[in-house]
């Protein structure tokens, strides 16, 4: 009889995991930075360049549940390393060239490769020891919101100081170091969903969300009676309903839609895309807002670095919170982890509404929220995992990191709309107003609180203290096979 293995070490892989998802999510705000310099670096137009954000944005939103559910059904760490090979390529494009094409075509395979992060719950779910799994659950979903934090300042530092291709040369180099670590520690787990791949509903579901997202990010520009702004939507209105019914009628749908039904999953979702957009708010004012000039009279006059570092706080305080956020949910459950993060948001929010004439302020403000921020984002994948069998458990937090994404989506559209709105010349040039960042305050903690609603009214599920997804694996055995029986 051949001598037992032993499991793999926890560690190790845990922070191989984060460590891509950190690089993931940096990715989504790498050009934030650069965005007002690529019109004239690459001989484009300020519209071409907005292209650089939405692209990442949709690309991301569409590839996340689909290779959600293809790890569930060919090998989570087969498409964990095929999702990094997409960044390094995208990486490598954007590195070697200036033309604004080739740039978008290079984002679009970065974004793609936001479904590491949904991969790697699946697999820590699969792999870790029960009493590890929320813990390291709730660091890897708080790379989402760490990435991001971290992105801006790095970038900024980068665009002031070096060439800008060199942010994607390290973006390549990272890529290809993530795929070295991955193959060196990361197992393929064993467990797979039975059927074949949806192909008619991962289409379905593409073309609905492209139509939706580029409404919401163009619709400003297009404006928002305009044929292609109303034909996209109208688009959408008539595939979503076709794609439902395709998907409740198929044997092997990309999205279970009678799960997703489900109170415990459907206010989860709806929860995430409310704290998605409370999130976002707080990333895209904060910099934005201390920049502006003393001139108009709330400014601070701030350097692209500086307001980037105003976020850094906040990206550290995430890496400290996720293993208390996943102390909180051991204790008394994610459900009650999540509301207090919510809360946390309102509050720091409150603390916005009212200090937005001090740097020290601002910077306290905006940590608070993203210490609420790191809180949720480490309780909802536990939300949904104790919700949905462990054979879904890829395409399940897929759909939900998708939500996070169209939260951040529709936030981008209502703060560029609020700030365009409401405007005052001030040293000959066009800003908005500090009523304009104050109503952005109240919309995204509106948000926050409409999340906290929504998490209050989540049926209790499983009992708290347990710190354990183990009677979950249970019961979604029959729902999977292994990697031999699916061969």
């Amino acid at each position: 009889m051949p001598p037992a293995i032993p499991p793999p070490r926890p560690h190790p892989f845990v922070a191989v995991l984060a460590f891509c998802g950190v690089v993931v999510a940096v990715m989504q705000t790498l050009v934030v930075p650069l965005l007002p310099h690529v019109p004239a670096l690459t001989g484009s137009t300020p519209a071409a360049a907005s292209w650089l954000v939405t692209v990442t944005l949709l690309t991301g939103a569409v590839f996340t549940p689909v290779l959600g559910r293809a790890g569930d059904m060919y090998g989570k760490r087969r498409l964990l390393i095929g999702s990094l090979g997409v960044l390094t390529a995208g990486s490598v494009m954007c590195a070697v060239s200036s033309h604004i094409g080739v740039l978008i075509a290079g984002r679009a395979l970065q974004g793609a490769a936001l479904a590491v992060i949904p991969l790697g719950i699946s697999i820590m779910r699969d792999e870790l020891p029960p009493a590890k799994v929320l813990s390291s659950v709730a660091l890897m979903s708080s790379t989402l919101g760490i990435g991001a934090a971290i992105g801006l300042p790095v970038a900024a530092l980068v665009v002031e100081h070096f060439d800008w291709h060199t942010m994607f040369w390290a973006s390549a180099v990272l890529g290809i170091l993530d795929i070295a670590l991955v193959l060196w520690c990361v197992p393929e787990s064993t467990m797979r969903s039975r059927g074949r791949f949806d192909v008619l509903g991962t289409l379905g579901l593409s073309t609905a969300l492209v139509a939706v997202l580029l409404a919401i990010t163009q619709g400003a520009d297009w404006g928002w009676t305009s044929p292609r702004t109303l034909g996209l939507l109208g688009a959408a209105v008539v595939i979503w309903p076709l794609w439902g019914a395709y998907e409740l009628r198929t044997r092997s749908p990309l999205v279970d839609l009678r799960v997703s039904a489900r109170p415990a999953v459907l206010l989860t979702n709806v929860a995430a895309l409310l704290i998605g957009f409370a999130f976002y708010g707080n990333s895209l004012v904060t910099a934005q807002m201390v920049q502006e000039p003393r001139t108009t009279g709330y400014g601070l006059g701030a350097s692209i670095v500086v307001s980037g570092l105003c976020l850094l706080p906040g990206g550290l305080a995430m890496v400290a919170l996720s293993p208390v956020s996943a102390k909180i949910s051991a204790k008394y459950g994610p459900k009650a982890t999540l509301a207090l993060a919510a809360a946390i948001m309102v509050v720091g929010y409150g603390v916005r509404f009212f200090t937005s004439h001090s740097l020290p302020l601002i910077i306290a403000g905006a940590t608070v929220v993203a210490c609420g921020t790191a809180i949720a984002y480490s309780a909802l994948p536990a939300l949904v995992m104790r919700a949905v069998p462990v054979s879904e458990t890829g395409a399940a937090n897929g759909l939900n990191t998708l939500m996070r994404s169209v939260g951040q989506a529709c936030c981008s559209a209502v703060v560029a709309a609020v700030l365009a709105s409401l405007t005052f010349q001030a040293g000959g040039r066009t800003a908005p107003t500090l009523h304009a960042y104050l109503l952005v305050f109240l919309i995204a903690g509106g948000a926050a609180l409409a999340a906290l609603v929504a998490t209050l009214c989540l049926p209790g599920g499983a009992e708290p203290g347990t710190g354990s997804v183990e009677p979950e694996r249970a019961a979604g055995a029959t729902g999977r096979t292994t990697a031999e029986e699916s061969a």
